[in-house]
């Protein structure tokens, strides 16, 4: 049904119907005239569009071309011109395979073949062929080229209009520049649709584009199932590969195990290392789950840089969080920052991470986080918190509030005398790490004013808007990038303001604007926060001792003072409370003296670089580090090269677009460019085709991978949770079980499930299920027992009293209110139970959990 054109599209010519040839073949150019039937004379539209166009766009007899591509190149070109489509037609090859000839037709040329589903098919597709003899035929028998040996004009059907050329098949294409377009515009999350129409408004309409919407579309479809043929494994080389062709300095490292299976990731960039230079003295670390496909922890080194803004110094995709995998990443981190180790570190209580950094990180200080140790305590103490209102402020105490150690330990072990606690195993483990979490300690040491892995925390919850399980590898890596880039720009847009801003000073003194000169805002904003407390602050004068004067500063509304001390002869000051070892910023108390004694400038000694203006000056790292392109992929190469050029032109149409002079002369110049561009990208095809036809019988196939050094094999798998929900926290936990525990001491907890069944299907259900679970149970009371008495014994008497201690789960099926009911018990299970199913009515089975 679908065997004839369409009668308006194709057209008939009377003086050719008793001819068998409907059309005569052109001679070098000259077209015979026919005359007009009704609707549009085909020969004289061709004249009319021969005339507008170039002479040497037209084909003609004895035409030579070098190669077979550049001669299709031409008919694509020509059918461009004069609206029509193309497509490869027969072709014909020698005994040694060698192409020797090959005829391009109009893309309407034949008839569809006979479909068997042609009967079975309720709508067929539109038919778009109806006989055309439009080709043109090239051959290289004679000279080698290929010459054109017959080039037919005439079409039986009517031309496209101009602007609707584009849609044909052969004038459709995506290159390679374009698909990086796409592949951007994919990366940031913008729709399709949207992409396409700012690419047709930037090419001045959707038919200079150069494919349609569809094609799009499909562009990407094809592109997952390239990353899926790929696999993880491929994309992932191919990705980190790609990052160190655009940054030489990019550094990652892969660690495989026995079976050559990747199990851990890390990497970081060139802004990274510099940013690590800078402000890596204090990093937090800590890993997130469930931020990817395959359920891997991802681990992040963050810190803070002098705006205040949380920074990261690395990442890693890790296999599990053993003390091996963290000594393997401090290793590799150390490695990347070319043997730089921070000052400080902050980590929760990770016994895995404590061993590793022992191990590998010794002089680095390990401050442990004092939320999680608030949280541990919550859950460790947690009868101590609800029956003791107070004993959340004396643990608070003996956090912050002194400092010195004898003075700690006086208020610490007065505090367990206090609640009864002196025999509890948690407080004198927490004791043994004393120095890793108690302020008094750890007030020495350097922290950037950071107490807890709080930053790292926000990160983990800004990364889930970029990342999350749904994500296989190789989106997580691209997505994470874009992270970086976003952080990235917010330190930019720091950077802008401080720099051409003024902050408004509270108060018009010269220690503060002196201050408001050197710091970013938000290094001042700390700065004149400890200069207003000052002010209502206590001031006494102790005397000078040795050439060195003391003072003790009271803040107000405090009973405790702090002790100044004012090295005269180094002009060198120093406060009992360690803020500026601490923070990097003076306390109140050093700036009460400052007051007093009219300094009006901060020493240059005690202003910390990583908190001013300058703190990013001074490292440059290798930006004239080159990489040699002919040893990289051919695409990353000509995907660079497509940016710049379009930096450049960027530019230059901007420039040029201004007055009519410099238009012509960017047009004019860019016209001629173009020739040049072409003439030397055919110079090109057609010695890489000779090339290849020159050696095409004399390689021998090569196995895929021939040559390599690479054996990795794959990444390795790790078993996938099944749930999507967000982890809960200990204390999360412990708190909802000590609620379900609450609800459960009327009974056991029972969930309904199945259909309502009648009196006797209940019977019968009861009895059959009891029966089996004496057989499978053989336990020496009796299950009917057991169902009686879950209504008057808590789960906990039930494990105690009846089944032992195990630690596997049971769910045993009861009827209650004519309902199938399930009964689960968490813990334990019977002890010749084998797990077989018990079948219950309603179509319901009840299964070991």
């Amino acid at each position: 049904m679908g065997s004839k054109p369409s009668p308006c599209r194709q057209l008939h010519f009377e003086e050719f119907k008793e001819q068998t040839k409907d059309f005569d073949i052109v001679n070098e150019g000259n077209i015979h005239d026919i005359e007009e039937t009704s609707g549009l004379n085909s020969v004289k539209d061709l004249n009319k569009i021969h005339s507008s166009i170039p002479n040497e766009t037209i084909p003609h007899i004895g035409m030579e071309f070098e190669t077979e591509a550049q001669a299709w190149q031409y008919y694509l070109a020509y059918g461009k011109l004069v609206r029509f489509g193309v497509r490869n037609s027969k072709s014909h090859n020698d005994k040694y395979g060698k192409l020797i000839a090959r005829t391009f037709c109009c893309s309407a040329e034949g008839k569809r073949g006979k479909d068997k589903r042609d009967g079975s098919v309720k709508v067929p597709r539109p038919e778009t062929r109806c006989g055309c003899l439009a080709r043109m035929k090239v051959n290289s028998r004679q000279t080698g080229k290929f010459r054109v040996i017959e080039f037919v004009v005439e079409h039986n059907h009517y031309l496209s209009r101009p602007n609707k050329t584009h849609p044909y098949r052969s004038h459709r294409s995506i290159t390679s520049n374009l698909a990086v377009d796409i592949e951007m515009a994919h990366n940031v999350r913008i729709a399709p649709k949207v992409a396409y129409e700012l690419m047709a408004r930037q090419a001045g309409g959707r038919e200079n584009v150069g494919f349609i919407p569809e094609d799009y579309k499909n562009y990407l479809r094809s592109k997952r199932t390239r990353d899926v043929k790929i696999g993880d494994t491929g994309g992932v080389l191919e990705y980190l590969q790609k990052m160190q062709f655009e940054d030489p300095n990019f550094f990652y490292a892969i660690q495989v195990d026995e079976d050559d299976l990747i199990t851990n990731i890390f990497w970081s960039d060139k802004k990274i290392k510099a940013n690590y230079a800078n402000f890596g003295d204090v990093i937090c670390f800590d890993t997130t789950y469930r931020k990817n496909k395959e359920g891997r922890p991802i681990a992040l080194f963050v810190g803070v840089n002098h705006h205040k803004q949380t920074t990261i110094f690395g990442a890693a995709l890790l296999y599990d969080e053993t003390s091996m995998t963290f000594e393997w990443l401090f290793d590799t981190f150390t490695r990347a920052m070319s043997g730089k180790k921070p000052m400080t570190i902050l980590t929760d209580q990770d016994a895995a991470m404590a061993k590793a950094l022992a191990s590998k990180w010794p002089d680095t200080y390990h401050h442990l986080c004092i939320w999680h140790i608030y949280q541990n305590a919550a859950i460790h103490l947690s009868s101590v918190f609800t029956e003791f209102k107070s004993f959340a402020h004396d643990f608070s105490t003996c956090i912050y509030d002194f400092e010195e150690e004898e003075d700690f330990v006086a208020e610490w072990n007065r505090m367990l005398e206090k609640y009864d606690l002196q025999n509890n195993d948690w407080l004198k483990r927490l004791f043994g790490i004393k120095e890793k979490w108690v302020l008094v300690y750890g007030r020495q040491y350097f922290c950037a004013d950071m107490t807890t892995t709080q930053r790292s925390e926000s990160m983990n919850s800004v990364l889930k808007r970029y990342v999350n399980y749904k994500h296989n590898f190789l989106e997580s890596f691209n997505h994470f990038q874009r992270l970086l880039e976003d952080r990235r720009y917010e330190e930019l847009k720091a950077d802008f303001r401080a720099n051409i801003s003024f902050l408004a000073l509270q108060y018009h003194c010269e220690l503060l604007k002196h201050a408001a000169n050197i710091y970013t805002p938000k290094a001042f904003k700390c700065f004149q926060t400890e200069w207003c407390k000052s002010l209502d602050a206590k001031f006494h004068d102790c005397g000078e001792v040795e050439s060195v004067r003391k003072y003790e500063i009271t803040l107000f509304k405090k009973s405790y003072y702090h002790t100044v001390f004012h090295d005269l002869l180094n002009d060198k000051f120093d406060c009992s409370c360690r803020k500026f070892q601490f923070t990097g910023i003076f306390c109140s108390h050093i700036l009460k003296v400052f007051m007093m004694r009219n300094i009006v400038k901060i020493p240059s000694e005690y202003i910390l670089k990583r908190w001013t203006h300058k703190a990013k000056t001074g490292f440059f790292g290798d930006e004239d580090s080159t990489v040699d392109t002919n040893n990289l992929d051919p695409k990353l190469v000509s995907s660079m090269w497509y940016r710049e050029l379009c930096r450049i032109y960027v530019q230059l149409a901007t420039r040029a677009a201004e007055i009519e002079e410099t238009y012509k002369i960017a047009k004019d110049s860019l016209l001629k460019m173009l020739e040049d561009v072409d003439a030397k990208l055919q110079d090109e095809v057609a010695s890489q085709k000779s090339n290849e036809t020159t050696n095409r019988m004399s390689q021998s196939g090569k196995a895929v991978g021939e040559g390599s050094d690479n054996k990795i094999k794959g990444i390795k798998a790790k078993a996938k949770t099944t749930s999507g929900k967000r982890l809960r926290s200990s204390l999360e936990k412990v708190s909802n079980k000590r609620k379900s525990t609450n609800k459960s001491r009327g009974g056991a907890k029972v969930t309904t499930s199945g259909p309502p069944l009648s009196s006797t299907q209940a019977d019968s259900s009861q009895s059959m299920n009891v029966e089996n679970l004496k057989k499978d149970a053989q336990h020496s009371i009796s299950m009917t027992r057991l169902l009686e008495e879950q209504q008057a014994c808590s789960v906990e008497s039930l494990v105690k009293n009846n089944l032992g201690e195990h630690n596997n789960v049971i769910s045993f099926a009861s009827v209650s209110d004519g309902r199938v009911t399930e009964t689960t018990i968490v813990g334990v299970r019977c002890n010749n139970y084998s797990g077989s199913q018990i079948p219950c009515q309603g179509g319901n089975n009840v299964q070991d959990l």
